[in-house]
């Protein structure tokens, strides 16, 4: 019922940035967080940056004060923009939504997107 569209991965050298983008759509109530993980080869997949409908945000460690996480929620879209990029940030980041749906009833639905990657060169 929910299906959600990411957008903005590719290949950058360290030291630059991308932006990346995940939009959300379908029979929406509302949406209670939407974030981004990430999952390099043989490791597992970590929790990089969230954020709430109350704008509360929670950071990865590894990513304080190079990432910025942020929302539009007329448009359902979540945004993160990752500056001063290393090869340790490469990965295939995976967009996430925690949402209410009222199609058939009001309920907790959890959705995923398809990933996209993110190479940073050194």
């Amino acid at each position: 019922q929910v299906q959600l569209v990411e957008s903005g991965g590719g290949l950058v050298q360290a030291g630059g940035s991308l932006r990346l983008s995940c939009a959300a759509s379908g029979s929406i109530f509302s949406i209670n967080a939407m974030g981004w993980y990430r999952q390099a080869p043989g490791k597992q997949r970590e929790l990089v940056a969230d954020i709430t409908s109350r704008d509360s945000t929670t950071y990865a460690d590894s990513v304080k004060g190079r990432f910025t996480i942020s929302r539009d929620n007329a448009q359902n879209t979540v945004y993160l923009e990752m500056n001063s990029l290393t090869p340790e940030d490469t990965g295939v980041y995976f967009c996430h939504a925690d949402t209410v749906v009222h199609m058939p009833r009001y309920r907790y639905l959890e959705v995923w997107g398809q990933g996209t990657l993110v190479t940073v060169s050194s």
